[in-house]
């Protein structure tokens, strides 16, 4: 097996495995959105309709990844919240983690759910940027599955985030990410790509899952 194979195959597999992270912890995070959202918009059956999409779709993309890895007899391997772009948004405007929100203290305060809405938008747009870049890739071209698996994911992301871009809209409430929200974003973005990505990429002592996300809820503490 030549150089470049190597190289393709361990940038495959890093990258599915980050992927798969954040699509399970997108869609159990939306959960939580969800909620918030039912209770502070209940009659907007739209805005509703579209979360619900949402989480769907990222259900979906995990389930993708998923089939990806069980083609390929293993498993993903084991990363963890440092590789959550949506952990760290979460944490940096909020304070706290995914499963310590607040969803009451949200839906009570206007201004913090506008807050809610926008870093699921921008971390959506950040989604949709990154993947129209992987789509180029020539490792991901070489690859039909994981190819595929882009393109569906490239489809799907406008309807993620401009649904919540158009509640600020209406509502008069902000779309525009603050600069601290942009900086934020800047910087999970690029300390994943030129630090964590790689640093993985690297250590060959990770291990790998045993057992599915949706399957063991605890596959991803620590």
């Amino acid at each position: 097996m030549g150089l470049n194979t190597i190289f393709r195959n361990r940038f495959l597999d890093v990258l599915a495995s980050i992927y798969i992270y954040n699509e399970h912890r997108g869609y159990t995070s939306l959960d939580r959105v969800l909620e918030a959202v039912r209770a502070h918009c209940p009659d907007n059956h739209a805005f509703i309709a579209a979360v619900e999409k949402n989480r769907a779709d990222e259900e979906k993309h995990y389930n993708m990844f998923r089939r990806w890895f069980e083609l390929r007899r293993t498993m993903p391997l084991k990363v963890n919240r440092t590789c959550g772009h949506i952990d760290h948004f979460i944490e940096s405007v909020f304070g706290c983690t995914i499963e310590e929100l607040d969803t009451a203290a949200i839906v009570a305060d206007p201004d913090a759910f506008e807050r809610l809405c926008r870093v699921i938008m921008i971390t959506e747009q950040r989604g949709m940027a990154q993947v129209e870049q992987l789509l180029g890739n020539r490792h991901i071209r070489s690859d039909n599955a994981m190819r595929k698996i882009f393109e569906v994911v490239a489809r799907d992301e406008p309807s993620h985030w401009q649904p919540y871009d158009e509640w600020l809209r209406e509502n008069g409430r902000q779309p525009r990410a603050t600069r601290r929200e942009r900086w934020t974003d800047y910087w999970i973005h690029k300390s994943l790509m030129l630090a964590k990505l790689p640093a993985l990429f690297l250590d060959r002592n990770t291990p790998r899952l045993g057992a599915w996300p949706h399957e063991d809820t605890g596959v991803y503490s620590n």
